[in-house]
């Protein structure tokens, strides 16, 4: 018996040194194609005609590599990757200033709430200009971080010229941890119940904001809840994970994931344990909104939860797991596809790149509602598509390979291409003065000027303690554009009475808003820029329709 097991032993561990073994020795294995990769590199290295990098050399092919495989599959190096970290986990050593460079000149937006600069009385307007001893003037604002940012508890020393003020002032900033929000904004909007929550990135630290932001809103009133993810990228997929289960049931399956990999297949199912899962909901999204904000909009659409409003998402279904390497660089490798709870993945067509990172495969429609009747309106938006892409040459849509799932309550959606909004609104565009007023910085340097001038007190002497005054009743003036229309000649932006006509409403209130950032915060801001935002006006008018999805649940 013993001889039997022996033998059997033997039998196992040869088949277990021939597996590991048989990919060592094969001609087409990992072992060969790094053997191959170390000859061209050292040969490189010793006989190319110049002196080599072999690091750029190394980074350079590990990119190459990855571009082999998907959009979404990249090398990150060490630099961009500090960055990178400050952006996902929600802080940064510095002094805690918002800034821009203004006719050459570091000026201060805003000082960050709670950070060093506020503390020592640093003001929006303030211009730096020398920064430890050295001349600022002229700094690039690639630069400006590299300056300003260091260790906590480090010192920088700041000359800063102030209007009104007849000696340059000199502060000593200890740098602190300076909080990066993912919350832009949040506030009831004017004369409803409706609360509004603009969110960035999903990062550490976006769940915790958000269920302040909501708490907060609540005690304001709160009967609604309008969820801004445009322009939003994604991230962090538990953040949206935990985004989503803010808003639905116990035992709902908020998203899965699956890889070629079991270990990478998971099932997120929703826990029930928020105050918010019958509140009315809207959520607002569009070609910007991607991967963690697709998450959450397709979960919403999917269980019948509530609205979905504006233009077809990014369309990345793809998941990503981040690898450390020793040097301070990443990389980033696809090791799944996510899907929303009908089963849905709307990844994109991503073989050609090009078109990809052009947005080539999102289901773009025509405005209206597509809760009602929706394979006939996409069947005639689909044909009319296809003619106008004959004429322009432009891809073509097969309307028999678009898959259909059901929602939760039996609503058609569509599959790929993107989370298709249950409502199609368009955002307004502008012209093309518009365009080069905000390539050329003109919202903020004109601003810059005016609250410097004996108008810009006097405005804030009167508003300050007052937002709602100023929100409801301050208008810009006649003065103010002429003095706005010298800037931009000046700037050599060629003046159009027409342009300016058709996009007045848009420049008035950018106006206003950069007034607002100056007095109060991007809060504030944010809430000015509403006064023009075709997408979330319209989409107040649809909470009815909100509220007849989250009571048939």
């Amino acid at each position: 018996m013993r001889k039997y097991l022996v033998i059997t032993l033997c039998i196992f561990i040869g088949i277990s040194i021939g597996i590991y073994i048989q990919p060592l020795v094969s001609s087409d294995n990992i072992f060969q194609q790094i053997k191959k990769f170390d000859q061209v590199l050292q040969t490189a290295y010793k006989n190319y005609v110049e002196e080599v990098d072999s690091q750029q050399l190394v980074e350079a092919a590990i990119k190459g590599m990855l571009n082999e495989l998907d959009v979404h599959s990249v090398y990150i190096d060490a630099e961009d990757m500090k960055r990178v970290n400050e952006d996902f986990q929600g802080s940064f050593d510095g002094i805690g200033v918002e800034f821009d460079v203004l006719e050459d000149t570091l000026t201060v937006i805003a000082p960050i709430s709670g950070g060093p600069s506020e503390a020592l009385g640093i003001l929006s307007g303030d211009k730096i200009v020398k920064i430890d001893g050295e001349n600022a003037v002229g700094i690039s604002r690639t630069e400006v971080p590299k300056k300003l940012k260091g260790p906590k508890g480090t010192i920088v020393e700041l000359d800063i010229f102030r209007a009104g003020e007849k000696e340059i002032l000199h502060f000593s900033v200890v740098r602190d941890k300076i909080p990066l929000y993912t919350v832009d904004a949040y506030y009831m909007i004017e004369g409803t119940d409706i609360g509004y929550v603009q969110v960035n990135r999903f990062a550490q630290t976006t769940i915790d904001e958000l269920r302040s932001a909501l708490f907060e809103l609540k005690k304001q009133g709160m009967e609604k809840i309008m969820l801004d993810l445009r322009g939003n990228p994604g991230g962090y997929l538990n953040q949206a994970f935990n985004m989503a289960e803010e808003f639905l049931s116990s035992g709902d399956t908020i998203v899965y994931t699956k890889g070629r990999l079991k270990q990478f297949d998971e099932y997120y199912i929703g826990r029930g344990r928020s105050q918010f899962q019958k509140m009315p909901l809207i959520v607002l999204i569009n070609a910007g909104s991607a991967s963690a904000s697709e998450i959450v909009s397709g979960s919403i659409q999917d269980l019948d939860r509530g609205l979905i409003v504006g233009e077809t998402s990014y369309g990345k279904g793809l998941v990503q797991r981040q690898y450390q390497l020793p040097d301070g660089s990443a990389y980033r490798i696809t090791i799944a596809k996510y899907y929303t709870p009908s089963g849905r993945c709307i990844q994109r067509p991503y073989k050609d790149k090009d078109k990809y990172r052009h947005l080539v495969g999102r289901l773009e429609l025509e405005e209206g509602s597509y809760i009602k009747d929706a394979m006939k309106k996409i069947k005639d938006q689909v044909e009319k598509i296809n003619a106008d892409a004959l004429e322009n040459d432009k891809d073509l849509i097969n309307l028999d390979s678009l898959p259909l799932y059901k929602t939760k309550n039996g609503r058609t959606v569509f599959g790929a291409g993107g989370v298709t909004p249950d409502y199609i609104i368009k955002s307004d565009t502008i012209n093309k003065m518009s365009i080069e007023f905000r390539r050329k910085n003109l919202f903020n340097e004109f601003t810059d000027k005016l609250m410097h001038s004996k108008d810009g007190v006097a405005l804030k002497e009167k508003y300050a303690d007052n937002y709602s005054d100023f929100y409801k009743n301050f208008t810009v003036d006649k003065k103010m554009i002429k003095s706005f229309k010298e800037l931009a000649v000046s700037k050599d932006i060629e003046w159009d009475e027409e342009l300016y006509k058709k996009d007045e409403d848009y420049i008035t209130c950018s106006i206003k808003a950069f007034i607002a950032r100056v007095i109060w915060d991007r809060n504030k801001m944010t809430q000015i820029f509403s006064q023009v935002d075709k997408q979330l006006n319209k989409a107040i008018d649809l909470f009815p329709d909100a509220e007849r999805i989250t009571k048939n649940k």
